[in-house]
């Protein structure tokens, strides 16, 4: 199994990229701080980056590939490899299972944590791809209604 080293945070790299100043960075971490939620999704809410940015830096940076979920998809017995709570807490979905390796959709897949309770969880080494908050959000909502 191959261990991701990620040295560089998401805020980071997208000041790197012109995406974000370092001013907006730290609002972001601010709002974090008082109300918790993701670093890209109060960057999209407070209108610093899109969500497309976002997932273009990762992809472009880490090489993560980039799946648009509208079109895809998942079948229902994958689904069920991951709880409803946990997809919505770290905002990913699992897409496909070949074998021992578990292909999952997330917003942020520098969040070694989530990667690892999903690999806990599913006895599966974990693929990651890149979607937007939103994609994933819809695909949480459509996937995991009939469960609630």
């Amino acid at each position: 199994m191959i261990k991701r080293i990620v040295n560089k945070q998401l805020g980071e790299l997208l000041i790197e990229r012109g995406v974000i100043n370092q001013r907006q960075l730290e609002k972001v971490l601010i709002v974090k701080q008082e109300k918790g939620g993701l670093i890209g999704e109060i960057l999209v809410e407070l209108g610093y980056a899109k969500e497309e940015d976002i997932a273009q830096a990762l992809t472009a940076q880490y090489g993560f590939p980039y799946l648009p979920l509208n079109n895809y998809e998942i079948n229902a017995e994958i689904v069920n490899i991951i709880p409803a709570r946990v997809a919505r807490q770290y905002l990913l979905i699992p897409i496909d299972k070949i074998g021992s390796n578990l292909t999952v959709a997330m917003s942020n897949p520098l969040n070694t944590q989530a990667v690892e309770d999903v690999e806990l969880m599913s006895g599966c080494s974990v693929q990651t791809f890149v979607a937007t908050a939103s994609d994933v959000k819809r695909a949480i909502a459509k996937y995991y209604k009939e469960k609630e």
